[in-house]
């Protein structure tokens, strides 16, 4: 099965332009006749075409000569140069098949190729590779496996061998949890090993899921889950959970490791070279290249250039495609750091959670009653106020309005007004405010008065989604008889003004990345943000108008693989850049967007912390966040603070505020991490 060269395909071999398999039979035709062979132009004409156009030449020189191109090529060619070409020329799943034959035929069985090729391989090349295994020999695959091998190691094996790895993207945090725990009393907590609990956690779940449940792991145990493979198991069957793991966690990082070791010391493992130079050429080699360079500091391209001789060693060169080390080095530290962040951010599909559900046995009625006794008469129940109102959802809380002027006639905002003061107040009318008329009352205020509130200004809009921002325009222009637009343009300027104005109209694209189109915007990022503070007026306004149109406009997965891009071209990271070449509001903006493009749930995290930082508490940020993010992401955010800061949301919350603020806030924040 073909490769399909998309905008992500990341292969060293390309389809050749203006493919003729009459005229490359021909060629291949020519250097096998006669006396020898030209094994450099062998070499050259394999190597530059794809998989799919070897497979039309093949068919091609069957029909023109009546010839099998593998077996000419076979009697042609010697050695390891012989093993390599031949197997280019096989579709990828017969490669597969080819190389898992060989290692269950005869005496003894290659072990290594076995685990490399099932740990590393999806659903749909499992299947293919399957599939191929019983064309080419007109045998199942799984007995033969089963047959060679032996216990937990076969047990993996035949499980891998189903190809039914789960594939989804969305990930519930309770599974997480509940994997990480079952391992953990699988091995460590236990003695001796429930290997059957390892087989089936690391053998069915996603790649996304499992990367979570290591992280989840480690928490648990105090080391990493490759530590507890290491010590709980052994043999074949170590080494196999091993290979599972490191897949998950990075395959370009597993295939860097095997061909450096391919390469290591003493001689050269020209098998597993070759099986994974032709394996991966039209897969990921471009990842692979990136992996090994950061990992070994040399290039992959050097290491083969030093490990290896002859055709062999152009022919390997050629699958490589290119020498990361050619233009010095490749990623500094700091960015290699920078690109991981964000290669996570672009795979990470965490399920997002709030703290405050819709509460069971819900009576509106009843709730506008308890509410109506606790701010009757003498003095104010402000306990029975913060229970009703923290613990139900925003929905909820809308029909407790409706069901309290219906009963007794009165504006339950107006009586809260009337009732509650201070802080206290702020957050519990907001919670009762739907989230857009929150967020154009908070965009209203950050506006109002003596000097403007631009941190408020740009939490709220560089964060909120299309379908957010449209609601936040129709509640303020109903709520002030004025467009957003016109009071963001009344109360800023400059490029700040520009960007708040683009953000409010809440047009950012909603698809997916288009790499073509990722490449360019990194460049022109990558061209602006090289301009110096030296730079005229007419540098600097160019410079913040360019960058503006695409941080305000392109979707989320888009500008994740723009700043990855932007990082493989300059070694810099994105934030850091911004930070240091402009300054200001603007600058604030831009970092607030490209935070929340990242995770969104730590830059909230990050604001929560600053505004509990140091002398006194920003209340208005605390209240902001808190009410805004409670039913959208506030556990989420609560995790990425603890883990930031080695200490709880709720901690903190607890230290820096005091009475009933503090007792809603807490019981919005939801529990102690």
């Amino acid at each position: 099965m073909a490769p399909v060269q998309g905008s992500r395909y990341r292969g060293s071999i390309k389809d050749f332009p203006n493919f003729d398999p009459n005229h490359d039979a021909e060629a291949l035709y020519k250097a096998m006749k006669g006396i020898g062979s030209d094994k450099e132009a062998i070499l050259d004409l394999i190597t530059s075409r794809s998989n799919r156009q070897r497979q039309e030449i093949t068919q091609t020189y069957k029909m023109i000569y009546g010839k099998d191109l593998i077996d000419d090529l076979k009697y042609e060619l010697t050695g390891k140069f012989e093993r390599l070409i031949v197997g280019l020329m096989r579709p990828l799943a017969y490669f597969d098949a080819k190389e898992i034959k060989d290692s269950v035929a005869g005496i003894g069985t290659d072990e290594k190729c076995l685990i490399e090729i099932l740990a590393s391989r999806t659903n749909q090349q499992i299947h293919a590779l399957v599939a191929a295994y019983k064309d080419a020999y007109d045998r199942d695959l799984e007995p033969d496996v089963v047959g060679d091998t032996t216990g937990h190691f076969k047990k993996m094996l035949v499980v891998l061998l189903q190809g039914e790895r789960e594939e989804d993207d969305v990930v519930s945090e309770d599974l997480v949890e509940q994997d990480a725990k079952d391992l953990f009393e699988a091995g460590e907590q236990q003695w001796g090993t429930d290997e059957a609990q390892f087989i089936y956690i690391l053998g069915n779940r996603s790649r996304q899921h499992l990367q979570l449940v290591f992280d989840e792991y480690k928490n648990l145990a105090g080391k990493d889950i490759e530590e507890s493979i290491k010590n709980e198991l052994s043999g074949d069957f170590q080494k196999l959970m091993l290979a599972v793991v490191r897949c998950m966690r990075s395959t370009k990082e597993y295939f860097a490791t095997r061909l450096y070791k391919s390469m290591q010391g003493m001689g050269t493992a020209d098998h597993t070279l070759i099986r994974i130079m032709v394996s991966r050429s039209e897969l990921d080699m471009m990842d692979i290249r990136e992996a090994f360079r950061t990992k070994y500091e040399k290039s992959l391209y050097s290491m083969i250039k030093n490990d290896t001789s002859g055709e062999y060693k152009k022919a390997l060169l050629k699958l490589c495609g290119g020498d990361d080390d050619a233009a010095g080095e490749f990623f500094p530290e700091a960015a290699q750091v920078a690109y991981q962040r964000w290669e996570l951010s672009a795979v990470a599909r965490v399920e997002l959670k709030g703290t405050v559900l819709p509460a069971a046995d819900f009576v509106a009625d009843n709730d506008a009653k308890v509410l109506r006794k606790a701010m009757k008469g003498l003095g104010t129940d402000e306990d029975s106020i913060i229970s009703i109102v923290t613990q139900r959802s925003n929905e909820q809380r809308q029909e407790i309005r409706k069901a309290f002027k219906k009963h007794f006639g009165r504006d339950l905002m107006a009586d809260l007004k009337s009732e509650v003061s201070g802080t206290l107040a702020r957050l519990i009318l907001g919670l009762m405010m739907t989230p857009a008329q929150f967020d154009a009352k908070q965009l209203k205020k950050a506006m109002e008065g003596a000097g403007t509130d631009e941190k408020a200004l740009i939490e709220i809009l560089a964060t909120r989604n299309n379908q957010e921002i449209q609601a936040i325009n129709e509640a303020f222009q109903e709520a002030y008889n004025k467009s957003l637009e016109d009071s963001l343009s009344s109360d800023t300027s400059g490029h700040f003004k520009r960007i708040l104005v683009s953000l409010a109209l809440g047009n950012r694209d909603e698809g997916g990345e288009d790499f073509s189109k990722a490449l360019e915007d990194a460049k022109v990022i990558a061209d602006v943000l090289e301009i110096s503070d030296a730079g005229d007026s007419s540098d600097s306004s160019s410079k913040e108008t360019r960058f503006m149109s695409i941080l305000c406009t392109r979707s989320y997965p888009h500008l994740r693989r723009v700043f990855q891009e932007f990082i493989k071209q300059t070694n810099h990271d994105v934030e850091h850049t911004i930070k240091k070449e402009m300054s200001g509001d603007v600058k604030d903006a831009f970092v607030a967007i490209v935070k929340s493009v990242r995770n969104k749930p730590a830059f909230f995290a990050e604001r929560l912390y600053k505004a509990m930082k140091g002398a006194g508490t920003d209340e208005k940020a605390l209240t902001r966040i808190l009410v805004s993010r409670s039913e959208i992401d506030l556990l989420n955010i609560r995790q990425e603070f603890k883990e930031a800061h080695e200490k709880s949301l709720h901690h903190c919350i607890e230290k820096e505020t005091s009475g009933d603020f503090r007792k809603a806030l807490l019981a919005l924040c939801g529990g102690d991490d």
